[in-house]
């Protein structure tokens, strides 16, 4: 487990939400984060990961992924070994998308959604998305690489007016990057 001066090494987000009621179309909820390189962090990703995909290195895993948001605890959750993590990379933006195939729908619309940031024991962030309840898309968190090469946790809730495959390419091409 890395302390303060250490910096980030191994992340766990994990998001849930509850189903959708009987007889209506599931909530399809996707945890997604898009890897920048570090001369470009506000440019194009150098890759994305999102369902049924991992990191070319496989340092970024989507270890749960749920359709309908059945299931005890979290549904869908993603592991992220930072201290892995190529030096070319210096900037990692996560995202919450709602899968639109059954007509629009906001994260709003998709009760008792939770996203829970952790490194280890070690709760970073914790939020139920009510700040960007009328978007269909949202990042939730920024992890950026120091100049000592650690990496920094910093939270990033943002709200995109956004279908699931244009937020992908929309996410973290602006942002908080302090």
């Amino acid at each position: 487990m890395s302390g303060a001066s250490k910096g980030l090494g191994k992340v766990d987000i994990k998001l849930k939400w509850d189903p959708s009621p009987m007889g209506a179309p599931d909530h399809d909820l996707d945890l997604v984060a898009a890897v920048f390189h570090t001369e470009e962090p506000l440019g194009e990703p150098a890759y994305l990961v999102h369902h049924d995909s991992r990191s070319p290195d496989g340092t970024i895993t989507l270890s749960r992924d749920s359709t309908t948001g059945q299931g005890y605890g979290f549904d869908e959750a993603m592991v992220f070994e930072l201290e892995r993590l190529d030096p070319r990379y210096g900037r990692v933006v996560v995202g919450v998308t709602v899968q639109q195939r059954s007509g629009p729908k906001s994260l709003g619309e998709v009760p008792n959604t939770l996203v829970k940031i952790a490194e280890g024991y070690d709760e970073l962030a914790e939020d139920n998305l009510a700040g960007v309840a009328g978007f269909p898309s949202a990042t939730v968190a920024e992890f950026l690489r120091d100049e000592a090469g650690e990496w920094l946790f910093r939270p990033y809730i943002h709200g995109y007016e956004a279908h699931p495959s244009t937020f992908l390419t929309l996410m973290g091409r602006s942002g908080p990057l302090e």
